[in-house]
C-alpha cells in the first residue's frame, strides 16, 4: 500500500513503475524504514549490508539522473529532501 502511493506521487506518467524519480522514492523509503530497525536492532548486521547496498544503489540512480537531466534531478531532492 506504501509503495502504491509513492509510486503514484512521483510516476511520471500513468503506468510508470521504472523511472528514476520513482526508483529513488521506493529505495528512499526502505531505507528510513531499515534505518529505524536498525536504531532498535544494533546487531543485525545482514540488514545493515543491505542498507548499505541500498544507498549505493539510491546513490548511482541519482548520479545518473544528475548526469542525464539536471532539472528533474533537483526537483526529485526537493520533492525527497535529501539535502539533510
Amino acid at each position: 500500500m506504501k509503495k502504491e502511493k509513492i509510486i503514484e506521487k512521483f510516476s511520471t506518467h500513468d503506468q510508470d513503475t521504472g523511472s528514476p524519480e520513482v526508483q529513488v522514492a521506493i529505495l528512499t523509503g526502505k531505507i528510513v524504514h531499515l534505518t529505524d530497525h536498525l536504531k532498535t536492532h544494533l546487531k543485525d548486521h545482514h540488514s545493515r549490508r543491505g542498507l548499505l547496498m541500498m544507498v549505493s544503489k539510491r546513490k548511482k540512480l541519482l548520479e545518473y539522473l544528475r548526469k542525464k537531466d539536471e532539472k528533474r534531478y533537483l526537483e526529485l531532492v526537493a520533492k525527497l529532501d535529501l539535502r539533510k
